[in-house]
């Protein structure tokens, strides 16, 4: 364990307290000690703890009344209450007011261990939404994805359309495309905002783990299980669970999902007791779900229950607009990432980059981009940074190509400037860019501009 996870053992009874700290310590924790209530809160106002472990029953400040106190001090601090057989009750009670998790006395020191790595979880997945969050709230962003062209316009205008629903969502498109930023967007744009945005891969688990890994399973199940886990549905309780490449999942789990999806209930792995959950699948594929369904290896219940609305994301060779934003996206940010200062990009790499029909689209771009970032030795990259596939492609095709993508481009940023400009007054936006109006609105229409 991480010794940055600092935890404050709160107890009345010095063995117990000592038995828990004195566990925890040897598991690599670094652990606090406070005889009461008012001690911990005391405490707790001047230095930093990810977990408070209290008890319930302490003179002075009870368990609750410093899960109150701590929380009103620090929101995100995670509280987990031991209490005795006879007060479970005001234990429920505690996790509604906000306490993470409880335990019954005398504690079982293997059980506190797997209640605090579930809490840990909790709070790196709360984490990572957070970031991913601010991330996608970043200026100029329409949910954090880049792209102006009106291909992306169009699939934009539709995230902003769905996202308030409750509808399940199937993206389509090629690898690389952006598929996962899509699901990102829509999440952060609904009302489930504020819930966890929970992912899998159905494609890179082998399919024994992947039902343990959606479902969860009971302690003793098969093998390995030692303790019961809760599964990804179970995580996005409230939220949303992403489903990447669901074309992959295997069959008998289709049938699963599909329960999920009619029912909003399921079975962890070796249980009968079903469990209830209110969450909306977003999913992702680059297959053809209907080719699969004549195959018979995709069920057609579940095809049609999960095409609700569908979104189908361009390759980035049909949306070459937008390759000029992105390399400047990229070179600024890995730039920043590794400490140097790259200024763009020579004539001849960014035409060479424009050029190119990116098989493996955005992520490509992405790692190409970062690849020359590392590479170069100069402030700006040349073409000499970039790999002979790239340079090889280079004499393929016209340069008018390149042109006309710069050219757009261009003027493309102009009229958002302008429109700015005008306060989104087209007539004086047309004056400031020395067009007629009948002119600016035939050009925000073919860009899939604001306003055209």
């Amino acid at each position: 364990m991480s010794d940055t996870f600092r935890v404050l053992v709160v107890d009345d009874e010095p063995a117990q307290r000592e038995l828990v700290g004195g566990f925890l310590r040897k598991q690599g924790f670094d652990v606090a000690e406070a005889p009461d209530g008012r001690t911990a809160l005391e405490r707790f106002r001047k230095e930093p703890f990810d977990l408070l472990l209290t008890d319930q029953k302490m003179p002075g400040l009870s368990g609750l009344e410093l899960l109150e106190a701590a929380r009103a001090v620090t929101p995100a601090v995670a509280v987990i209450i031991m209490t005795a057989y006879g007060t479970i009750e005001t234990a429920v009670a505690a996790i509604k007011g906000g306490a993470a998790d409880y335990l019954t006395k005398p504690v079982n020191l293997d059980e506190l261990l797997h209640r605090i790595a579930q809490v840990r979880e909790r709070q790196r997945l709360i984490m990572e939404n957070r970031e991913l969050r601010e991330a996608l709230q970043e200026r100029h962003r329409v949910e954090g994805i880049i792209g102006e062209s009106g291909r992306m316009q169009e699939v934009l205008s539709l995230v902003r359309r769905v996202a308030g629903s409750d509808a399940t969502i199937l993206i389509q498109g090629e690898s690389g495309t952006g598929k996962e930023l899509i699901a990102r967007a829509i999440h952060y744009a609904s009302p489930r905002a504020g819930a966890p945005l929970v992912s899998v891969n159905c494609a890179a688990l082998p399919e024994t783990l992947l039902e343990s890994e959606l479902f969860g399973h009971e302690k003793g199940a098969f093998t390995g299980a030692v303790a019961a886990r809760k599964g990804r549905f179970e995580l996005a309780d409230g939220g949303s669970l992403f489903l990447d490449e669901i074309g992959d999942l295997p069959l008998h789990l289709q049938v699963k999902l599909l329960r999920v999806l009619q029912e909003r209930e399921f079975e962890r792995v070796g249980s009968s007791r079903p469990v209830a959950v209110n969450v909306r699948l977003l999913a992702a594929t680059h297959r053809d779900l209907e080719a699969l369904v004549r195959a018979g290896r995709f069920r057609d219940d579940l095809y049609y229950r999960i095409n609700v609305v569908t979104i189908s994301l361009p390759p980035l060779r049909e949306r070459r607009e937008d390759i000029p934003l992105l390399l400047d996206h990229f070179v600024e940010k890995f730039s920043r990432r590794n400490g140097k200062r790259i200024g763009g990009l020579t004539r001849e790499a960014r035409e060479a980059l424009l050029r190119y029909d990116y098989p493996g689209n955005v992520r490509e771009l992405e790692n190409l981009v970062e690849r020359a970032v590392i590479l170069t030795r100069d402030e700006v990259i040349g073409l000499e940074d970039l790999p002979l596939g790239v340079k090889e492609r280079e004499g393929e095709t016209s340069g008018e190509t390149s042109l006309t993508v710069l050219v757009e481009g261009l003027e493309r940023r102009m009229i958002r400037e302008a429109l700015a400009r005008a306060d989104g007054v087209q007539t004086q936006a047309a004056e400031i860019l020395g067009i007629s109006e009948r002119v600016l609105r035939y050009k925000l229409k073919k860009y899939g501009l604001a306003g055209g």
